[in-house]
């Protein structure tokens, strides 16, 4: 901690009574009556608080109390939170900063980063102890609508287009979404938004490209509108990103330094928010970067639903898997000495022409096209890493793309070739195989792998 710094450390109850850590930094020669502000973390499970000490050091120097604290882990995780949940974990923080020494309760309010943008005002909506409201980063979208243009934005910065951006990003999150492992996928953050009476201080950086910096100020302006409050700020800082941090590289890259002004921005700005002095409706700053618009995501219909595509995931495996597994079984029979006729009498056909084409593409494109598009959207966002491109197409795509291609041919040879005459477990074999390959052919253009 800084010389002129000072750290107590203290404990509180979230909610469901779980015990949180966090501390809270003053400056050494802290005036009595000062105001103070709980720090409210961004997506991440069990966030320790130091993730958020360069600000809560910033903050404090601008004679600030600063109550950061660790995140929960109980409850929350990649595929389960509540925003709920959370922000009663926040109004336990806020509770506890009003009672710290020196500091006055009347001037204590919230700051939330990304995830925390819809968390610290659900929480302020539920307090009247919350002064005043500060998010960075913030979204005024649908969590689903959010991450699907976030990832889309990272994959584009990085020269993707085409069907894997447009069609298969939106589609694995939608099926993810329905299978219930995307959590609070549609809450709508307006009606919290709208109905808050405190001074909002908004702050999104010009290179965000985890939050559309674009479209959400003015949701977050027509909601406080709305609900009757013009005490509202908004700042946008040039060369800086998602976390109001400086960046060199239009938003990939997060330095450690906060962007020229912020801390003093949040400084005077809480003084005048807590002294009743709160500026109206006023927007400063560069205009942000935002290439393209987010795009709503409604929930699957049956056909595209999680239980179909598991489906037909199954139907692959067995129709396109069984071929070779079959073959393989039968290879092992001769080898130990068995008949050429099977057990139920008939004897084995020649191999049908494409049918190896089809079991073989078909296992690799279903395999790898949904390891691709999870390993995409796990790393996906600002920090995008497609591979190798081709013609702004990544070249895992281009070659699951051309193997879908030649699936769909090869079934149209089985089907030409299949020598009606065969035994009836051949028959059988290769009818399945077939199936298999009708299925993929749908399957294969709603996920954009026989699209451009």
């Amino acid at each position: 901690m800084p010389d002129d710094l000072a750290a107590a450390e203290v404990s509180f109850r979230g909610s469901g009574g779980l015990v949180l850590h966090g501390s809270v930094i003053s400056p050494v020669r802290a005036q009595s009556g000062r105001a103070g502000v709980v720090l409210v973390h961004g997506a991440g499970t069990g966030t320790k608080r130091n993730k958020l000490l360069g600000e809560a050091v910033a903050f404090a120097r601008q004679g600030l109390s600063v109550l950061i604290y660790d995140k929960r882990s109980e409850g929350y995780s990649l595929f389960e939170r509540s925003y709920s949940q959370l922000a009663d974990d926040a109004l336990g923080a806020v509770e506890t900063l009003r009672r710290q020494p020196g500091v006055d309760p009347a001037k204590v309010g919230i700051w939330g980063l990304s995830e925390g943008g819809w968390v610290a005002p659900l929480a302020a909506s539920r307090s009247k102890d919350i002064s005043f409201v500060i998010v960075v980063g913030a979204n005024a979208l649908q969590p689903l609508r959010q991450q699907t243009w976030a990832v889309a934005a990272g994959l584009r910065k990085a020269g993707v287009h085409g069907s894997f951006v447009d069609r298969a990003e939106p589609t694995m999150y939608r099926v993810i979404t329905d299978a219930g492992m995307f959590p609070e996928p549609y809450y709508d953050p307006e009606p919290v938004i709208a109905s808050l009476r405190q001074p909002v201080l908004g702050i999104w950086g010009v290179h965000d490209l985890l939050t559309p910096p674009r479209e959400t100020p003015p949701i977050f302006a027509k909601a406080l509108e709305k609900g009757g409050n013009r005490q509202y700020t908004f700042r946008f800082f040039a060369d800086a990103d998602h976390a109001a941090h400086r960046t060199p590289d239009g938003g990939v890259t997060r330095l450690p330094e906060l962007a020229p002004g912020y801390p003093e921005l949040v400084g005077s700005w809480v003084g005048e928010a807590t002294s009743g002095r709160a500026p109206v409706a006023q927007v400063t700053g560069p205009a942000p970067v935002q290439a393209d618009d987010t795009v709503a995501v409604p929930p699957a219909e049956w056909w595209e639903s999680a239980g179909v595509q598991g489906a037909a995931l199954v139907l692959f495996l067995v129709a396109f898997g069984g071929y070779p597994v079959v073959a393989l079984v039968r290879r092992v029979r001769r080898r130990g000495g068995g008949s050429s006729v099977d057990r139920a009498g008939q004897g084995e056909a020649a191999p049908v022409k494409g049918a190896w084409l089809v079991s073989a593409g078909g296992l690799a494109v279903v395999v790898g096209a949904f390891l691709y598009l999870f390993y995409s959207i796990m790393s996906g966002g600002k920090l995008a890493s497609p591979g190798p491109l081709v013609a702004e197409r990544p070249l895992i795509w281009l070659a699951l793309q051309a193997l879908a291609v030649a699936t769909v041919v090869g079934t149209v040879l089985t089907f030409v070739r299949w020598p009606r005459s065969a035994p009836v477990g051949e028959r059988v074999r290769v009818g399945l195989l077939m199936a298999g390959g009708v299925v993929f052919v749908p399957w294969a253009l709603y996920w954009g792998l026989l699209l451009a």
